[in-house]
């Protein structure tokens, strides 16, 4: 089940060190695979969403972030239900999950574990190359946090609104890639492995078994 809302997520990787300290400028950019996805029942993120992930030890940064981006970074394609079902149950049986339909199902980063739920495809103008990597904190309501500066090719545009939660720490501005600023609306559809509509570095890794 997909999170209705961002800040459940900011609740539970927020790091008070991490915020105190600021975050590096190096390193923004760097590709970056959020934690919820070495979970197997994690459908994926919703376009709606703004999802920071403040303790990424896969960041220089440490700072993850996901600019409204819809399903799983490692698996671009998405599956449905019935295709995640036959995977689960292909393991527990002992035998390897099906690709047919192509591209079969999606699987835990770095492991061999088919995820049990279904998984929508990523957007074609919101994919994960474009709005899932490490970023830093430029702007913020605390005047005695450490900001970054972004570097070429990115601004510092807002991200994490104020909604008097007491996650301060959090609110505020983010290098963001230029041109990835989300409009409230995701149009231009979605990937299609039979379309073969997504590019060739995303779609060579898409819903592939790390153990095959």
């Amino acid at each position: 089940m997909k999170r209705s809302q961002w800040i459940v997520l900011l609740v539970s990787t927020i790091s008070a060190g991490t915020a105190a300290v600021g975050c590096k400028a190096g390193g923004v950019g760097d590709p970056c695979i959020p934690e919820d996805e070495y979970t197997s029942t994690f459908s994926g993120f919703g376009e709606a969403e703004a999802n920071v992930e403040s303790r990424s030890f896969q960041c220089e940064t440490r700072v993850c972030i996901a600019n409204h981006f819809r399903g799983r970074v490692s698996c671009p394609y998405g599956q449905t239900e019935d295709v995640a079902n036959a995977a689960v149950a292909a393991v527990a049986a002992g035998t390897k999950p099906s690709s047919d339909p192509p591209p079969g199902p999606c699987y835990i980063p770095s492991s061999g574990d088919p995820v049990k739920v279904a998984v929508d495809a990523q957007l074609l103008n919101r994919q994960s190359a474009t709005t899932v990597y490490c970023s830093c904190r430029c702007e913020g309501p605390d005047k005695n946090a450490a900001y970054c500066q972004c570097p070429s090719g990115y601004s510092c545009s807002p991200l994490v609104p104020d909604l008097n939660l007491g996650q301060a720490q959090l609110v505020g501005k983010y290098c963001l890639k230029n041109g990835t600023e989300y409009g409230g609306i995701a149009t231009g559809g979605s990937c299609s492995p039979g379309a073969g509509n997504c590019p060739s570095d995303t779609a060579s890794s898409a819903n592939k078994n790390p153990g095959s």
